[in-house]
């Protein structure tokens, strides 16, 4: 039986107000709620997948232009995901000076959450099989719905739909399967995609961060400030290594990864790639109050998270 958890520090309060205001009744027992045993997490699947990664070719297709009798969504969910669409579509994903195409490739493959205030993920399948962090799905196993909808944009604004299909309170990791999507870059049907690493970086080495930095400005000066950037904000810094004693399995209070990327309100789930190779290294999850050091979901969480799914080749 699923266990309900109680509220961690890790938990935003733009992302307990977005959860409040999106909140519908539950439908029971979660069909695909991960199962808290005395060791570890285990992602349970919905019965009607398949243990093959899925094909972009059996997601249906969007108009381009979305409609509210097409996304289903309420007046200012709506309006929220057209706004951010067309920031994105306008100004795109701006890279500090000297990064390069692992950059380009790591801004094309995030996504931001679009009915909501807050909330990152990343594609690690062409498929269309998207990571995030669990908190960005829902806050505890009762308040997890698998048959619900998520409404997510990529980097150039296209649009997708997605289900979540595995969900890890305990790693802090979700996967989400796209199922519907707006035409892409000159028709492409595959989605961009990051690999994830095959080892953890090494201390000190550099990572870019891919985040949407929306809902309260933590270095503001006037408490409720909003964040002056775009959509979605590029930044980098350093693989700090994992937090003394912590199991990198565990993120159900804080992330056990260390890196000083900046980051804001909205970042969780973002991806952390190392600036080299471009690899998926982890994701962004959380912060630490007392230090201010940033925390995450590491890239042994995230290994161990994909080959229990059995949706996402993990390379040994």
């Amino acid at each position: 039986m699923t266990m309900s958890l109680p509220p961690s520090s890790r938990q935003t309060r733009q992302a307990a107000k977005a959860l409040a205001a999106n909140r519908t009744p539950a439908n029971g027992t979660p069909d695909a709620a991960g199962l808290t045993g005395s060791d570890q997490t285990v992602p349970q699947l919905s019965e009607d997948l398949s243990p093959d990664a899925p094909s972009s070719n059996n997601v249906t297709a969007l108009p381009s232009d979305l409609g509210r009798g097409v996304t289903g969504l309420r007046p200012t969910q709506h309006r929220l995901l057209l706004k951010k669409q067309a920031l994105l579509r306008q100004h795109g994903v701006t890279l500090p000076a000297g990064l390069g195409a692992p950059a380009r490739k790591a801004a094309d493959a995030t996504l931001v959450f679009a009915q909501r205030e807050a909330g990152t993920a990343v594609c690690v399948s062409a498929g269309g099989l998207l990571l995030t962090c669990a908190h960005c799905v829902a806050e505890t196993p009762k308040d997890f719905e698998a048959a619900r909808e998520h409404w997510l944009l990529f980097a150039s604004g296209r649009a997708v739909r997605a289900r979540c299909v595995a969900w890890d309170p305990k790693r802090d990791l979700a996967l989400l399967m796209v199922t519907a999507a707006q035409p892409g870059d000159a028709g492409a049907a595959a989605f961009p995609c990051l690999a994830v690493a095959r080892a953890a970086p090494a201390l000190s080495a550099g990572l870019v961060c891919v985040g949407h930095p929306r809902g309260e400005d933590l270095a503001a000066a006037r408490p409720g400030a909003r964040p002056l950037y775009d959509i979605l904000h590029v930044s980098t810094g350093a693989y700090r290594g994992l937090a003394a004693g912590q199991d990198a399995q565990d993120n159900s209070e804080i992330g056990a990864l260390m890196h000083d990327c900046w980051t804001y309100w909205g970042h969780s789930g973002a991806p952390l790639v190392e600036r080299k190779t471009g690899q998926l290294v982890g994701l962004h999850s959380s912060w630490d109050d007392a230090t201010g050091v940033r925390r995450g979901v590491a890239l042994e969480a995230l290994r161990e998270f994909l080959a229990a799914t059995r949706l996402v080749p993990v390379p040994p």
